[in-house]
């Protein structure tokens, strides 16, 4: 009887500490799971955070070359902006020299005004013909020519010249180029001031003076 109750008390004492020892265990398992689950908690976060800030990077990044790329094309916008004012100012600054040189013209060119006269003088040409019988001939011949160039040289000067011009061109060259001069005017009062002849060139120089009266009829 006592071998059998020391039996049983052994029997329960080892089962006792068995029971301890798998609880024991068991308690190292659960505390490395919560180890390693909390380590894995830990580098999920660290990868998170990681993931964050390279985003954060990559924001910070894009919105440096953003302001970069609007910089430069801000930059570029005002370097057209300045171009376009100093070709404008280049603009007006040459088309103001051109009407002030228009007015300095005006300014030099005698104008026929009312109640007003205009003294003009020219000097013409005109050379004898070889054919001429005397010296005399010559000469005479030759002041007539020179007396119709002056009367000429006085109304271009008055009326102006009509120019009529007329090329011809075949295969990209000029074959032929006509220009053709022309002048209309009633010349009145014109003196003959100088003749000289010389080596059967006579030179006239005549002149004239015209008042507004003659244009205003």
């Amino acid at each position: 009887m006592k071998y059998s109750i020391l039996l049983a008390a052994l029997l329960s004492a080892s089962s006792l500490f068995g029971t301890d020892q798998i609880q024991t265990v068991d308690t190292r398992v659960i505390q490395q799971t919560n180890a390693e689950l909390q380590l894995a908690i830990a580098e999920a976060t660290l990868a998170k955070k990681e993931a964050a800030f390279a985003q954060s990077e990559a924001i910070q990044a894009k919105s440096a070359l953003v302001r970069e790329k609007a910089a430069f094309a801000q930059e570029r916008a005002d370097r057209e902006e300045e171009a376009i004012e100093m070709a404008n100012a280049a603009e007006a600054q040459a088309q103001a020299e051109a009407e002030a040189q228009a007015e300095a013209a005006a300014e030099a060119e005698e104008v026929l005004k009312a109640n007003s006269t205009m003294y003009i003088s020219v000097v013409g040409q005109g050379v004898a013909p070889m054919n001429t019988t005397s010296p005399a001939q010559a000469y005479a011949l030759a002041k007539r020519a020179a007396i119709a160039d002056a009367y000429r040289a006085i109304a271009e000067k008055v009326k102006g010249v009509r120019i009529d011009g007329q090329d011809l061109i075949k295969n990209m060259m000029v074959k032929r180029s006509t220009i053709r001069t022309s002048v209309r005017a009633m010349v009145r009062n014109a003196n003959v001031v100088e003749t000289t002849f010389k080596e059967g060139l006579c030179e006239v120089e005549m002149e004239i003076v015209i008042s507004h009266s003659d244009f205003a009829q």
